[in-house]
């Protein structure tokens, strides 16, 4: 079943045409990053803009790298939520007039359930249910418990700041260039992870929630009291962030392991979103996994872990095995789905 998959919830325009929810045929990302970097992060209308320029180029070009005519597109998967308004209309509005011109079923796609649909992209293996995933990005961080595609669980989520949010608000403190996460990942790789001790948020409590925001003003006072990032070597900004860093990757494991304890006959652990791209948060994890024989996936591609179609249309397809024509609707919101907007 070919899906054309389209994702415009935040500053990236994406297309993709998607084989049974695996086979990648095409994936076309435009990003306005270097627009919004002026700014030091998102601007709704300046993305919304930009995706308005991009949206038919990027489909066309979707369809012609995959060498696909529209009778040969079986259905359309479009991010329904949640995102920013004027962004998500572009893309729900250009696929309400695209399923309406070549008569093809109209699939609404949670952008959460799009990321856990991501380790299926160019994976061959059989992925077996139960399993947990920790979704982690900028504008989230959940963990879920999945028994199906479309069966999903919430059982803990952030109380207060997403792990990505931390990492670009610590940027911010070190004044490093938007997008501040991988700027500031890039100068932790140098630095000495055990410089500070920051204490783990929730410490003793049995909860599979997440809270960042005591960390951040760990970093800020850890700034401070050192007399400002301005006048700290260029060793000691790197240590400093290295623990940062890896307090916040500690806390994202913490909860983890939590949620295994409590969990039986987990058979695999998937982390998605565009913090599993954090390249020490993977060494944690494949180690702590590898201890537990747990198997670990994370989606093929770095260009998987962020906003993209592909994981639009591989979730469309899911839909649409497990729910047939019900899935076929712009806005589902039914409570098998498990995931709120």
């Amino acid at each position: 079943m070919n899906i054309l998959g389209i994702e415009t919830s935040c500053d990236e325009t994406s297309a993709a045409v998607v084989v049974d929810g695996r086979a990648i045929l095409s994936h076309v990302i435009s990003s306005s990053i270097q627009d919004q970097a002026a700014f030091g992060g998102v601007v709704p209308e300046i993305a919304a803009r930009r995706q308005l320029e991009c949206i038919v180029p990027v489909i066309r070009q979707s369809l012609n790298e995959a060498d696909l005519a529209w009778e040969k597109i079986d259905a359309i998967a479009v991010t329904r939520g949640p995102g920013l308004l004027t962004s998500l209309l572009v893309g729900t509005t250009a696929s309400r007039i695209l399923a309406s011109v070549f008569q093809k079923p109209l699939i609404g796609v949670h952008h959460t359930l799009g990321h856990l649909s991501s380790p299926w992209l160019e994976c061959s293996d059989a992925i077996r249910f139960p399993l947990l995933t920790l979704s982690v990005s900028g504008g989230h961080t959940d963990l879920w418990l999945r028994e199906s595609h479309t069966r999903n669980t919430l059982l803990g989520r952030t109380l207060d700041d997403a792990a990505g949010e931390a990492f670009d608000k610590g940027a911010t403190l070190f004044h490093l260039p938007y997008p501040g996460g991988p700027a500031l990942s890039k100068m932790a790789a140098g630095g000495n992870p055990s410089c500070i001790s920051f204490t783990q948020p929730l410490q003793g409590v049995k909860t599979c929630d997440f809270s960042f925001s005591g960390l951040k003003t760990a970093l800020k006072y850890a700034l401070r009291d050192r007399g400002g990032v301005q006048v700290l070597s260029s060793a000691e900004r790197c240590d400093i962030a290295a623990s940062f860093e890896d307090a916040i990757c500690k806390h994202l494991l913490s909860r983890l392991k939590c949620a295994l304890e409590n969990q039986r006959d987990i058979h695999e652990v998937h982390v998605v979103g565009g913090v599993s791209a954090n390249s020490r948060l993977r060494t944690m994890l494949e180690s702590t996994m590898r201890s537990q024989e747990i198997t670990l996936r994370l989606p093929k591609e770095m260009s998987y872990c962020t906003d993209n179609a592909a994981m639009i249309a591989a979730a469309g397809y899911f839909l649409h095995l497990e729910r047939g024509p019900d899935a076929a609707h712009p806005f589902e919101t039914r409570a098998s789905i498990s995931l709120e907007g």
